[in-house]
């Protein structure tokens, strides 16, 4: 089997899993991301050298704990209430922790930003398990906090997500090949131009407003509103998401391999799939909670 039917397959079944997981149901969407999650991690844990089975174990029970005491709030308290044997009713307050998760992982994003632009070749132990709480775990958390909106669970949010970074992804690499010239970060990546990056924000630019005329179908008095949401959403995928991509191939580099890892024959591993949406995920988490409060 040739290279590029061996891509187009491996890249049909993970959209069709990730699409179906996705509508099927909300369980089946946390599901599918705790299993992206623990893959994810064995990949990460291969490229700095950490212990496996304490990284996954430590990443798994604190995201399925995560997703019940937020998916499943009423639930979790009755539960742990029951467990207390006491007549009281406890409350959790999500929104808090979640402030709290965000802002850990946002500071994680600052030290990986300067992990990207800095000359070092070497990770220090206490900064590969920073690395793996804010760059790895905290990001898939959010990939399912975003895809829940302001209230209730809704697909189109996180398909919306995944239109903009395939299209971001597709129109660099193209742009970039057509008529790149001028290198991005070459000592890094160094097939990525700058080309090839403008490229992709302008694409991207366009599937959001198609997202938000065509895919979302606001209220149209507020269609104006959502196409400015969108629009912005794109541009954070575009930056952010290319960043993201950028963090990965410089922990590829320091650990001298090409892909982190082979489940996905002719892309790599899952990490490589989803380097752009774990670094995006908690920006756009950020972008959500401001048109919140803002409007």
């Amino acid at each position: 089997m040739n290279e590029t039917l061996k891509r187009t397959i491996s890249g049909a079944v993970y959209i069709a899993l990730l699409l179906t997981s996705i509508l099927f149901s909300t369980e089946s969407f946390i599901i599918l991301f705790g299993v992206f999650l623990i893959i994810a991690t064995y990949e990460f844990c291969n490229l700095v050298k950490l212990n496996k089975v304490f990284s996954i174990l430590f990443v798994s029970l604190f995201y399925s704990t995560a997703a019940l005491v937020s998916f499943y709030r009423t639930e979790t308290e009755n539960y742990i209430s029951s467990l207390l044997k006491e007549n009281i009713q406890l409350t959790i307050d999500t929104d808090k922790l979640f402030s709290v998760l965000l802002l850990i992982t946002l500071i994680i994003a600052v030290k990986c930003i300067i992990f990207l632009f800095n000359n070092t070749q070497t990770i220090s132990k206490p900064s590969k398990y920073i690395y793996l709480l804010g760059y790895i775990m905290l990001p898939f958390i959010f990939i399912i906090k975003i895809s829940f909106g302001i209230k209730d669970y809704n697909p189109k949010i996180i398909i919306g997500l995944f239109i903009l970074i395939w299209t971001n992804d597709t129109f660099a690499y193209l742009v970039g090949k057509s008529i790149g010239k001028h290198k991005l970060f070459e000592r890094v990546s160094p097939k990525k131009t700058i080309e090839g990056f403008l490229g992709g924000v302008v694409f991207a630019a366009f599937a959001g407003f198609l997202i938000s005329k065509l895919y979302i179908r606001p209220n149209p008095d507020f269609s104006q509103k959502s196409i400015l949401i969108w629009t912005i959403i794109a541009l954070i995928v575009s930056i952010f998401g290319t960043i993201g991509d950028l963090i990965e191939s410089k922990f590829k580099r320091i650990a001298g391999v090409k892909d982190s890892g082979t489940i996905m024959p002719g892309h790599g591993g899952v990490l490589d799939r989803l380097d752009s949406v774990i670094f995006v995920a908690p920006v756009i988490f950020l972008f959500y909670q401001i048109l919140y409060y803002v409007s």
